[in-house]
């Protein structure tokens, strides 16, 4: 398992807590997807897809011509909001749903400018998805269709007949090993990702989520070979960096985790995976209170409505105590 914390840093042992906030409370979330030029993409489709990362919940919604998009009816809590464009990519960032970024009536606001260059990958359609029978995709969109409405349960029915109908069905497997994940069950989900992964060698994913896995499985050495391997495959992803930076930290390279966390945190600050908590940790062994508090801070400024709020503003003030 992952090295136990003491000391004043055993408050920081949750790192997976959720976020706090009303939870009897719903939001809206809208906004405007853009070009860097300001203007709306005209002669493509957007999706936005919206994965909440603590529950198998997740929901898409289309773009209109305006580049307008909304969600409603949003549990508070950590999501993680993607913007798809046809033939260009796509664009990932973490967002917090709660009362300190909504109005009285529990309105979120983000517009977004997309800026990523050109994919030219995106316009490859793999093999192995093109072998996907429709009526294995068919189930794949009914699973989709009972998590955005919270029935875990039927969600799961769909995708394990799906993979039933199709067993190199990546997404499918992938997606099963985000929910095992999600429900704390760790070795199982490394086994759906390793099994996407057969499926489709080339998948991203899988070999991102497999790293993720291995490490809250506690394989930590193990998780080292394919968290290495997913920043190679994609350098701007902040999951993969994190990861890395976790599976360096658990090894005891801090220098090597430091840099790694500090990507991810440039490439999505607020970033689910928290990098801020494993930088502050590390600056704590090096009796560096002063850089420990800065990044507590800043997660709590990109956190506001954490539950784990409290003990780190308590946690502040020991250290400047200890720093004085």
């Amino acid at each position: 398992m992952r090295t136990r914390l003491t000391g004043w840093f055993a408050l920081l042992i949750f790192l997976a807590a959720p976020v706090q906030a009303d939870a009897e409370r719903r939001f809206q979330l809208a906004g405007k997807i853009t070009q860097s030029d300001g203007k709306p993409f005209r002669k493509a489709q957007l999706v936005v897809f919206l994965y909440s990362v603590p529950t198998p919940f997740t929901v898409r919604t289309l773009v209109d011509a305006g580049g307008n998009y909304r969600f409603k009816n949003l549990n508070p809590g950590t999501y993680s909001l993607i913007v798809a464009v046809p033939f260009v990519g796509e664009m990932n960032r973490t967002i917090e749903i709660g009362s300190a970024f909504a109005d009285p009536k529990g309105r979120i606001t983000l517009d977004i400018v997309f800026d990523q260059k050109p994919d030219t990958a995106a316009k490859t359609v793999s093999a192995v998805t093109l072998s996907i029978p429709r009526s294995a995709k068919a189930e794949f969109l009914k699973a989709q269709d009972r998590l955005a409405r919270n029935d875990t349960q039927g969600g799961i029915a769909h995708l394990e007949k799906a993979v039933e109908l199709a067993p190199q069905f990546s997404v499918a497997l992938n997606n099963l090993g985000t929910i095992s994940y999600q429900a704390k069950k760790y070795e199982e989900a490394a086994g759906y990702f390793r099994r996407a992964l057969e499926a489709e060698p080339d998948g991203y994913a899988p070999l991102v989520n497999l790293g993720g896995a291995l490490l809250s499985a506690g394989k930590v050495q193990e998780s080292l070979k394919y968290n290495l391997l997913a920043v190679q495959a994609k350098p701007d992803d902040a999951l993969a960096h994190s990861q890395l930076g976790q599976s360096h930290f658990y090894l005891g390279r801090l220098d090597l985790a430091e840099v790694e966390l500090k990507k991810a945190k440039a490439l999505d600050p607020a970033h689910f995976s928290h990098p801020q908590l494993v930088l502050a940790e590390i600056y704590v062994r090096r009796q560096n209170a002063s850089a420990a508090i800065v990044e507590l801070e800043e997660f709590l400024k990109l956190h506001p409505d954490s539950v784990r709020a409290p003990a780190l503003r308590l946690l502040i003030n020991r250290l400047r105590d200890k720093s004085n």
